[in-house]
């Protein structure tokens, strides 16, 4: 047991979750299916004898996966924090995690204090697919050139209108976001799909990848993403890639708030 295990907490506190969201609606509650805050919620209100609400850094889709998940809660009573870490899961289904915890301050938000949000996509580029890795991956039977990819994806990066790659149903105010940096590298059958930006559109990693996968299959040229992007209509891109192969893996903060560093992952690679 850690010295760390034994500090009592009270007040707001920042988490670390990662989850498999094969089996979830999404990260938001939902009346009608499960989804992995109604997990996590229902988890906290067992250890705090309470209701409790979570606060997250980013709304994940059905199927869709986390390594670098972050939440924050206001703890209506003192408990120590590995009530919150080793606790929590052993109350969770085993495909939702806590990885840290730790008390923040009370400007501390989980999605208002950000200032950047990471995510990956991982395809398996193989001619037959995996028997084990299939809730994790989009596999793509057809040879994909990563390298055509990564060039088109450069493109994309500034501060643009990216309203031909977010959904239809996407509820956001403006389509303008500015992506930081975007790579495409091949290891042996998998191809990672590394996408940073100060916030996505609902879909908008998924629309992305769609549109490369057509390029790194030569059905379209490299250019075709930049012309994508200046025509600013969703009807033109793919359609949008699935979710199995997608996981935020970063979410980024102020140094002030000094969070714990996490492995990016996922973790099979």
């Amino acid at each position: 047991m850690q010295e760390s295990d034994y500090l009592l907490v009270k007040g707001r506190v920042a988490l670390g979750v990662e989850y498999n969201g094969a089996n979830y609606s999404g990260w938001q509650r939902q009346s009608s299916a499960d989804s992995v805050q109604a997990q996590v919620e229902k988890a906290l209100e067992k250890v705090l004898q309470q209701k409790v609400t979570v606060s997250c850094a980013g709304r994940t889709d059905a199927g869709v996966h986390a390594t670098g998940q972050v939440i924050h809660l206001d703890l209506p009573v003192e408990r120590p924090i590995k009530a919150l870490t080793r606790g929590l899961n052993t109350l969770m289904p085993k495909d939702i995690a806590i990885s840290w915890a730790k008390p923040v301050s009370d400007d501390f938000h989980a999605r208002f204090s950000a200032f950047a949000r990471r995510y990956r996509y991982i395809i398996h580029n193989h001619p037959l697919r995996s028997g084990v890795f299939f809730n994790g991956l989009t596999h793509a039977y057809q040879p994909l050139d990563a390298g055509l990819m990564h060039s088109a994806a450069q493109s994309l990066v500034g501060e643009y209108d990216f309203t031909s790659f977010r959904a239809a149903h996407c509820q956001s105010k403006t389509a303008v976001r500015n992506i930081r940096a975007i790579s495409v590298n091949r290891t042996n059958d998998y191809i990672m799909i590394d996408v940073q930006a100060n916030a996505f559109l609902h879909h908008m990693v998924r629309n992305i990848v769609g549109s490369l996968m057509l390029i790194g299959a030569h059905e379209k040229p490299v250019n075709w993403m930049a012309e994508l992007l200046a025509l600013k209509d969703r009807t033109k891109a793919a359609p949008t890639a699935k979710p199995n192969g997608l996981y935020l893996v970063k979410v980024s903060y102020p140094e002030e708030f000094a969070l714990p560093a996490t492995n990016l992952g996922p973790l099979f690679l």
